[in-house]
C-alpha cells in the first residue's frame, strides 16, 4: 500500500515583523512594487533576492531593519529571509567597504592563481579576507564560483568583474580605488 505524498509546507506561524523596519523614498517603494507585481500573491516570496538587492542598494548591506523590510513586505518570516541571504555571496550581511573586492576562490581561479591574488590585495590594503581596511574603503573577500572559470583568475569589484588576472592589472585596480579614480561599470582600461 503507497502512502500519499504530502509537500512540505511553511510552518503555520505568523510572520512577525520588529518594531524597526527600514523606510524607503517613495521612488523605491515604486520601484519594490515593480518587483512584486511580476509574481502572483502566492509566489510573492519569488521577489526576495530582487528586494534584497534594492534594500543592499539602498543601506549598504543588509541590515535587521532591512531584513525586517522584507519580511514585511513579502508576509515571511524574518528567518525565511536570513536563510535566503546567508546562501549567496553578493548579498552583503555587515556593512562593506566601497570597494568591496570579490576573489573567487573555486577551482579554476585556485588553479589559475587565485591565491596569488588575494595575497597580493592583502598585502597592498592591510588586511586579510573578510575584514575592511580602518578608513572603511575596502573589504576583502574570498567567494565561491563567479561563474567566469575560462577567464580565471578573476575578482568581483563591486558588480564589475575583471578577468584574466595579472599582478599588474591587480595593482592598476587597486591604485584606481586609492586614487578613487575607479568608475564602476566602466572598465578602467
Amino acid at each position: 500500500m503507497s502512502q500519499q505524498f504530502l509537500p512540505n509546507n511553511p510552518l503555520p506561524q505568523e510572520a512577525k515583523v520588529p518594531d524597526e523596519v527600514a523606510r524607503f523614498s517613495p521612488a523605491v517603494e515604486a520601484e519594490v512594487d515593480r518587483h512584486l507585481a511580476k509574481y502572483p500573491p502566492e509566489r510573492r516570496r519569488s521577489a526576495m533576492l530582487p528586494l534584497m538587492f534594492i534594500v543592499q542598494r539602498e543601506r549598504g548591506w543588509l541590515d535587521k531593519p532591512g531584513v525586517a523590510y522584507i519580511a514585511d513586505r513579502l508576509g515571511v518570516r524574518i528567518t525565511d529571509v536570513w536563510e535566503t541571504a546567508t546562501f549567496y555571496s553578493m548579498i552583503n550581511m555587515r556593512p562593506v567597504g566601497k570597494y568591496h573586492i570579490q576573489v573567487c576562490r573555486t577551482l579554476s581561479c585556485k588553479i589559475m592563481g587565485a591565491g596569488r591574488v588575494t595575497e597580493q590585495c592583502s598585502q597592498r590594503l592591510g588586511i586579510k579576507p573578510g575584514e575592511t581596511t580602518e578608513d572603511g574603503k575596502f573589504t576583502l573577500s574570498e567567494v565561491e564560483c563567479l561563474g567566469s572559470c575560462g577567464t580565471a583568475p578573476m575578482l568581483q569589484l563591486g558588480l564589475d568583474y575583471h578577468e584574466n588576472l595579472t599582478p599588474e592589472r591587480v595593482d592598476e585596480l587597486l591604485d584606481a580605488c586609492q586614487r578613487d579614480e575607479y568608475v564602476f561599470g566602466v572598465k578602467v582600461r
